[in-house]
């Protein structure tokens, strides 16, 4: 594994970390919470330290699952938790992946702090992150005031916020990292989905912002694991989007061989380090189902970083939305 430092935190962070969302809901089909929890301590012990999370998942599950599998490692991990997402009293008005309320207000911002503190089983969290805040909640004084409040009372380290939850919001982005003292800003950003995450990237690089990047596989395109006839059971998140998203990923995925023939990496790995070629880019947060997967993903760190002519090669079929009919125009 590779370590990166935060801007100027001095929070250290493992290049890959595990983003609990594939364990701890059930939008990825994985519902064993004793398979979560082997998973966490086996990511731990191949040198993961970095471990993101928010509230909201499971309704507090992924806090309280990486309090049962790490409490006892607690000083050697750094935890990011998310709030935002008022579930505690509209807990009955999700449906399936509808949105629910948000509550930034330092009132409720103090008490889901108090709460998660609780849950993970500790007296403070490295990196509280604001979970898809929209801009009137960006501009929102009180709320960066609460932040700043939190962080001298020693309840957090540093604080933050994670855009979402599709990909986008590029306004939202641009004014935290110019106009907000955020320490990090996740986003959504791969070989396939580069927009508007660039920008973000090179906003987040002149400003010393650690960029946390989640969904590095676009969902599980550059896994390289789907055939054509790959179907995902009812419960997962990608059995609601049209076929064309599988058919066309695929048909890009092909011209990406380059990336793998010869070099000793695979295509995953490959889009990690994709991911970590930017210097701005902290840690990276794949999806992860499994053991083998995990180890794949690990081992990225380790594999042979992309060269100048691969990215400008992966560029260049981007640009040209890797030959298929034009998209609409990206913001």
């Amino acid at each position: 594994m590779k370590y990166r430092t935060i801007g100027d935190t001095g929070i250290e962070v493992s290049a890959v970390g595990f983003g609990l969302w594939t364990i701890s809901t059930r939008w990825w089909g994985i519902e064993d919470e004793r398979h979560g929890l082997h998973l966490l301590r086996k990511a731990y012990d191949a040198g993961v330290t970095f471990f993101d999370t928010a509230d909201t998942y499971g309704e507090g599950k992924g806090e309280t699952m990486l309090a049962d599998a790490l409490g006892d490692v607690r000083d050697r991990i750094v935890i990011a938790t998310k709030f935002g997402y008022d579930f505690y009293n509209h807990t009955n008005e999700r449906d399936g992946h509808k949105e629910l309320p948000q509550d930034f207000s330092p009132k409720h911002v103090r008490f889901a702090v108090e709460q998660s503190l609780q849950r993970l089983g500790t007296d403070y969290i490295d990196i509280y992150q604001a979970h898809n805040p929209r801009m009137w909640a960006v501009r929102s004084d009180e709320l960066f005031v609460t932040l700043e409040g939190l962080k001298a009372e020693g309840k957090i380290r540093c604080y933050g916020a994670a855009l979402g939850p599709a990909n986008g919001w590029e306004p939202e982005g641009i004014v935290l990292v110019r106009d907000r003292d955020i320490a990090t800003l996740q986003i959504i950003y791969n070989m396939l989905e580069q927009d508007p995450g660039r920008n973000l990237i090179a906003a987040a690089e002149e400003r010393g912002v650690g960029v946390l990047v989640r969904v590095p596989h676009s969902s599980g395109l550059l896994e390289g694991k789907y055939t054509a006839e790959t179907t995902f059971p009812p419960n997962d998140h990608r059995s609601h989007r049209p076929r064309e998203w599988l058919t066309d990923g695929l048909r890009k995925l092909e011209q990406l061989s380059f990336l793998t023939e010869g070099t000793g990496r695979t295509i995953g790995q490959a889009a990690i380090q994709f991911v970590l070629s930017s210097p701005a880019v902290a840690s990276v947060l794949p999806n992860i189902y499994d053991a083998e997967q995990l180890d794949e993903f690990v081992g990225a760190a380790e594999s042979t970083p992309l060269t100048a002519d691969e990215l400008t090669g992966i560029a260049n079929l981007y640009e040209a939305n890797f030959g298929l009919a034009p998209e609409p125009a990206r913001s």
